[in-house]
């Protein structure tokens, strides 16, 4: 699957969770945020990154050389920055349960459990 349609794809998963939206909070980028929080930093036609917050799945995230501690010291905070174009991307299934992972990660429990209740 080509770069862009993987990053349609994510923005679609992330924007389809409990109460995401989409927001640009900064020119050029494309965010998609659980009611204030921001949760996926969605690729965008200029970038073809992905950054989400991986705080269970993130060692092996940083593992493939797609893949790096986000910027701005958001790194140390389980956030990781992916390049989809990057042959050693995973494939979309996965990059799609890391924008939950993700989601998961910052959402009110409140949401989770509308989640978890959707299947």
């Amino acid at each position: 699957m080509a770069s862009k349609q993987v990053a349609d794809t994510l923005a679609a998963h992330a924007l389809g969770l409990p109460d995401a939206w989409q927001d640009f909070p900064w020119e050029g980028d494309r965010v998609a945020k659980v009611r204030k929080k921001i949760f996926a930093f969605l690729a965008s036609d200029d970038t073809g990154s992905l950054g989400v917050k991986l705080p269970e799945s993130g060692g092996f995230a940083l593992s493939l050389s797609c893949a790096k501690p986000m910027a701005y010291g958001l790194g140390r905070h389980s956030w990781v920055t992916l390049q989809l174009g990057d042959p050693s991307a995973p494939d979309v299934e996965v990059l799609r349960e890391w924008v939950t992972e993700s989601y998961r990660a910052v959402a009110p429990k409140t949401l989770i459990k509308r989640l978890d209740a959707a299947g």
